[in-house]
């Protein structure tokens, strides 16, 4: 559905995409991990085949983006981070116009609108101006907006941003039940848990590049282990520092981080290393035994700092 090689996108002497590859098979959800300016969000607007490729090849739905940039916009969807829903006019309004812009004949978008608002549960919402739903109903119809065309490839930018976690559940539910239907889902998310429950297979990128590409589990499997033991010793045992703690303790784990409240120690089986600092006379304020996450495999391959 999607093929890109070598691609590349800059902008003046800036390089935001530095010459990556990606295939996105039919019917699979795909995400884009990373952190600010990584080169998401440059890689998904050339995918939209609304930003002009630099370099490289691109390929949405065996189509050049660069000839044939309307038939390919004709397919897809796209749900932008923002809402960007029209204010002034209802909810069914939103969607029946939309409809048209794709040159749908009127009596099909009415029927779409019905089908997408069941989909989406917002009938009972149809004749509400869009300024009086709330941030998960909104965000739900700017799903139903862009699947108004019965796209092939559904884009989505950061689907779940803002949303309480009982809203993200419910947009999780909507895009699983699509994906279901045979639509391929390609989306970026911050959300470390939304990538592992979405996603079949996900790049991890940083600074224009791709550093990490397959499943959920096989990252983890590749770039963590099985648990972390997370210490925590208050203000640092008997005044020592975490850095002197850490050096007392690395040898019973593949790796420690040490993060200012706590140490992490990334090891096969949790317990039994935690048993082992015991043994040692270090005596933790509090212990906690959890199975690795994207997230760590995130944060070791991208770091902990923040980019500007």
């Amino acid at each position: 559905m999607i093929h890109a090689a070598g691609l590349r996108k800059s902008f003046g002497s800036f390089e935001a995409v530095r010459g990556i590859d990606v295939d996105v098979r039919r019917g699979e959800a795909f995400g884009f991990l990373g952190p600010n300016g990584a080169g998401k969000s440059s890689t998904m607007r050339m995918v939209a085949a609304v930003s002009p490729v630099t370099g490289g090849t691109l390929r949405i739905l065996g189509l050049d983006p660069a000839t044939d940039g309307p038939q390919i916009r004709a397919r897809i969807g796209v749900c932008p981070q923002e809402d960007t829903l029209d204010t002034e006019i209802t909810v069914r309004e939103n969607l029946y116009v939309y409809g048209r812009y794709f040159g749908l004949p009127r009596r099909e978008v009415r029927e779409r609108v019905d089908e997408l608002l069941e989909f989406v549960q917002l009938t009972e919402r149809a004749n509400a101006m869009v300024d009086d739903l709330s941030g998960g109903m909104k965000r739900r119809l700017t799903i139903a907006r862009s699947l108004i065309n019965r796209p092939e490839v559904l884009l989505l930018d950061e689907p779940t941003t803002g949303l309480d976690p009982q809203a993200r559940h419910v947009v999780w539910d909507r895009l699983f039940r699509l994906k279901q239907r045979g639509v391929t889902l390609v989306l970026t998310t911050h959300y470390m848990d939304e990538a592992e429950q979405l996603t079949d297979r996900l790049v991890v990128m940083d600074k224009g590049l791709i550093v990490a590409e397959g499943s959920p589990l096989d990252l983890i499997a590749e770039h963590s282990t099985r648990e972390v033991a997370e210490l925590r010793f208050g203000v640092a045992g008997d005044g020592e520092s975490h850095e002197a703690l850490a050096g007392k303790v690395e040898d019973l784990a593949d790796r420690v981080e040490v993060l200012p409240d706590r140490l992490l120690l990334y090891t096969e089986d949790g317990d039994e290393t935690i048993a082992k600092v015991h043994e040692r006379g270090l005596e933790p304020a509090a212990t906690l035994v959890r199975r690795s996450t994207l997230e760590d495999v995130f944060l070791r391959l991208t770091g902990r700092t923040l980019v500007d």
